[in-house]
C-alpha cells in the first residue's frame, strides 16, 4: 500500500510549479492591461483639459465682446490684428500647445445671409495640435458661435 501512494505522487511531480507559473503569468497580463488603461487615461485626460482650456478660451474673448458697447467701432479691436485679439491670441498660444502657423485661433463674422444680421453673430474657432500627434493628423478644434446683440 505504501508502494502505490508513492506512484501516484510521482505522476503529480511539479504540478503545483505549473499551477504557480499559470498564475504568475495571468497576474503579470493583469498588471499589463493595467497599466495600459493608465496610459490611455492620462492621454484622455489631457485631451479633456485641452478641449477645457480652448472652450474657455473662446468663451473669455466672447466676454469681453459682451461687455464692449457692441457697435463696429469698438468690436474692431477683435478682429484679425486688433490689439484685443493679438493680446487674445497670445494668451491661447501660451495656455494651449501647437498653436501657430495654420492652427491660430481665429474670430470670423457668419457669411451674409446666413442669420437676420450676421454683423453681430461671431464665430471663434481655436485650433491647438498636441504634443506627439502625427504631422499629418489634422489639428484639434473647439468652435463657439455667439450673437452679440
Amino acid at each position: 500500500m505504501n508502494h502505490h501512494f508513492r506512484r501516484r505522487r510521482a505522476g503529480q511531480s511539479g504540478f503545483m510549479l505549473i499551477e504557480v507559473l499559470i498564475s504568475i503569468l495571468v497576474f503579470s497580463l493583469g498588471v499589463l492591461a493595467l497599466v495600459g488603461l493608465q496610459t490611455i487615461s492620462i492621454k484622455q485626460s489631457t485631451d479633456a483639459k485641452y478641449r477645457a482650456d480652448a472652450a474657455m478660451l473662446a468663451n473669455e474673448i466672447i466676454g469681453q465682446m459682451w461687455v464692449t458697447d457692441r457697435t463696429p467701432a469698438s468690436l474692431a479691436s477683435f478682429a484679425t490684428g486688433g490689439a484685443n485679439f493679438v493680446a487674445w491670441q497670445a494668451r491661447v498660444q501660451a495656455a494651449l500647445p501647437g498653436v501657430a502657423g495654420a492652427n491660430l485661433p481665429t474670430i470670423d463674422p457668419l457669411p451674409v445671409g446666413a442669420v437676420a444680421d450676421p454683423s453681430t453673430q461671431m464665430t471663434v474657432i481655436v485650433r491647438w495640435k498636441a504634443p506627439n500627434e502625427p504631422a499629418a493628423d489634422p489639428a484639434h478644434l473647439v468652435t463657439v458661435v455667439a450673437q452679440l446683440k
